[in-house]
């Protein structure tokens, strides 16, 4: 049996498709997409109540917390920044959870963009509120810059050259939550990626890799879920 990924995802008060126009959860396809190309199979984690999220990760062998809206700032104790966009309050509430869950039982964790943010948030980081020049200047599509990997790290095991990835952010990590490790950055100083040190399988990073052609996370984590529990 593939390993089973559960992948967070966003919900909507509206979405059309065909003839419809209703509430909707919703995930792009690049996420399922690249659990499949890892050679996983991915399910979809709507926002449900954070009381169930122990069961349901329980019942995964890895879990993705996607990208999407900016993390609510009082979650790590700061001021929303003007430029900061609306808080998704239930995404935020069951997605800790998810990860506090995976952390709790040692199940593979991958943070992509907003996941990595906000696996920071979970132990007890901070974030910066608004970054310039990590987008693309069209709203809507994204961006690439170089990260370089910080030798010695999970990161760069699995990517060890300073390579283009697709980027959309406007925020990103600021001070490091408990026990993390920054694996990546940006030419600015960015952090880019972040992990827990060996044996604990977590590993988050700021940009993408479901909208580039590039598998090793993910492969990454479909591996690590593959692995026995214990």
């Amino acid at each position: 049996m593939k390993p089973l990924i559960g992948i967070s995802s966003y919900l909507e008060e509206s979405a059309a498709w065909g003839v419809w126009e209703l509430p909707a959860a919703l995930l792009p396809a690049g996420y399922h997409r690249l659990v499949q190309r890892a050679g996983g199979t991915a399910v979809l984690l709507p926002p449900d109540d954070p009381d169930t999220a122990a069961a349901v990760v329980a019942r995964l062998d890895g879990v993705v917390i996607a990208g999407g809206p900016d993390v609510r700032p009082a979650r790590y104790g700061a001021k929303t920044d003007p430029r900061t966009g609306p808080p998704a309050l239930e995404r935020d509430a069951w997605e800790l959870a998810l990860i506090e869950a995976a952390l709790a039982s040692g199940t593979p964790l991958l943070g992509i963009c907003r996941g990595m943010q906000l696996l920071n948030v979970a132990l007890g980081g901070t974030l910066v509120q608004h970054v310039d020049g990590h987008t693309s200047p069209t709203v809507g599509s994204f961006g690439s810059h170089p990260v370089k990997p910080l030798p010695g790290t999970r990161y760069a095991a699995l990517v060890p050259e300073e390579s283009a990835v697709p980027t959309y952010h406007h925020q990103t990590v600021d001070r490091l939550g408990a026990g993390l490790t920054a694996s990546a950055f940006a030419a600015d100083g960015t952090v880019e990626a972040v992990e827990l040190p060996d044996p604990r399988p977590v590993l988050g990073v700021q940009w993408h890799p479901e909208m580039g052609e590039d598998t090793r996370v993910m492969s990454w984590l479909v591996r690590a879920a593959s692995k026995p529990a214990g």
